[in-house]
């Protein structure tokens, strides 16, 4: 007879998820000593490759011995060992050019010790994504410290650098600078994009606003992922009633890092000066309707198809309610004869109450 008692079901879950802690920080620590004996095997690669007269087959024969003595390890593969080689390069070059991180506030790499209990943290297969695919330092330890903080697996790690994150973050025209106090304004200022790239998303070429809306939220866990660490998903077509009239906020999210209401608008053109006035009016409803004592000021989001950056700055400056405005990129596009043949999400809930 199957155990129902409450004080045994609490007992049993507590232990499950103490075990399953245990497990993670067994994992952790065995990737944290493997790295560390990749780190020195590398170094002395490089030591014995300068001094010694190995010749070219020195990675191939240190290869087939390990193995033979550790078989079933794939770390000991030549191929690895190239890797480890290349690795370790990387990151002792900024270790000993003491380069400055210009993307992080200017931290220097300059302790090997710090530096090993950073890298260390990352996977040995996210490691080598990262020095594979990083034009630089500042790039690579932007990534490092990103997975970490995101808990991101290698495929999320892998998309994020092919849509080149690194050169997109913070990268939004705003006017944080001016409205909101330093340490939000500069938090905020990472924590938008420029461009956000939509490659989730399958639509026609000739789509409205109300349609890319429907997209993203029927891919809401791309879309949060697209939009990063921190946006919660309020609502869509959020009302605001002002004097005697309804008023409708595209996207509504708050933000738990920034702690604050996000108002997300979207257009499916080019951005024109008077988007920023209406946002700017959201955003004081917002405030007045929504937003708590408790609660940050609200900031304002307006994505576009395209903007010119010196219109978008000029609309800006004279904006009292912090705003950023940003493009999208879609990537995947139908053609337009196949638009009439695709339900709208309207009539797939209709059909499923049917």
């Amino acid at each position: 007879m199957k155990l129902q008692d409450n004080d045994y079901i609490l007992w049993l879950k507590d232990l499950k998820e103490n075990f399953k802690s245990i497990q993670q920080k067994a994992v952790i620590a065995v990737n944290q000593q493997l790295l560390l004996f990749y780190w020195t095997l590398g170094r002395e690669i490089i030591l014995k490759q300068a001094e010694k007269d190995w010749g070219s087959h020195f990675l191939e024969q240190l290869s087939k011995d390990l193995s033979r003595e550790f078989d079933g390890i794939k770390g000991f593969s030549k191929r690895n060992l190239e890797l480890i080689r290349r690795w370790y390069l990387f990151w002792n070059a900024a270790l000993i050019a003491k380069q400055p991180v210009s993307q992080l506030n200017e931290v220097i790499i300059s302790d090997e010790k710090e530096l090993l209990s950073l890298i260390t943290r990352v996977p040995w297969g996210h490691n080598i994504l990262i020095v594979s695919k990083s034009a630089n330092i500042d790039e690579a330890y932007f990534y490092i410290l990103e997975t970490i903080n995101n808990g991101w697996s290698r495929n999320v790690l892998k998309h994020q650098i092919e849509s080149n994150l690194f050169g997109r973050e913070g990268k939004a025209i705003s006017n944080f600078e001016t409205t909101l106090p330093k340490l939000q304004s500069d938090l905020a200022q990472q924590t938008l994009k420029d461009p956000y790239i939509f490659d989730f998303l399958t639509i026609t070429k000739d789509y409205n606003e109300r349609e890319l809306e429907n997209q993203l939220i029927e891919h809401i866990t791309q879309f949060l992922l697209e939009l990063g660490k921190g946006f919660a998903y309020i609502g869509r077509q959020v009302a605001l009633k002002v004097s005697n009239r309804d008023f409708y906020i595209d996207l509504l999210f708050y933000h738990t890092t920034l702690h604050c209401y996000i108002v997300l608008e979207l257009k499916t053109g080019s951005f024109e000066p008077e988007y920023a006035g209406k946002l700017n009016f959201y955003i004081k409803a917002v405030d007045e309707q929504i937003k708590s004592d408790r609660d940050e000021p609200t900031i304002g989001l307006l994505l576009c198809k395209e903007k010119d950056k010196l219109i978008a700055e000029y609309a800006l400056s004279d904006i009292h309610k912090p705003i950023g405005i940003s493009e999208y990129h879609l990537t995947q596009m139908l053609p337009d004869n196949l638009k009439s043949s695709l339900p709208t999400i309207e009539e797939i809930e209709e059909e499923l109450k049917e």
